[in-house]
């Protein structure tokens, strides 16, 4: 029975949210093959993180272990960190929005759903 509004009915309207959530299952499991690296120290700390804001290496050059200043050493490894998962946040968030396409309101924040 067609909405006499001209508008989605019930069914189309959930036919499309099962679509969207399909879409939203495959783009968040490739985005666990996706990584960015940021460094830290000018190179002395490399993080690599996938598009599910996991840590998957670091890298630490030998020069950052001093015994004497491990507190720097420390201070790296955390700033490579955070800056690794903000780029993977990002980067999760530019993935969504493009494999959503147009389902999404332009604009939309993602990271509002948990993305």
């Amino acid at each position: 029975m067609a909405n006499p509004g001209g508008g989605m009915n019930m069914q189309d309207m959930f036919g499309k949210m099962m679509e969207m959530q399909e879409k939203m299952n495959a783009a968040q499991d490739e985005l666990e093959d996706k990584t960015v690296t940021a460094e830290a120290g000018g190179g002395m700390v490399r993080v690599t993180a996938n598009g599910a804001q996991k840590i998957t290496s670091i890298e630490i050059d030998r020069e950052a272990v001093d015994p004497d200043d491990l507190e720097l050493l420390e201070d790296l490894v955390i700033a490579g960190v955070n800056k690794a998962l903000e780029d993977a946040s990002e980067m999760a968030q530019e993935e969504m929005q493009k494999s959503m396409g147009g389902m999404l309101p332009q604009g939309m924040d993602l990271s509002q759903l948990g993305l």
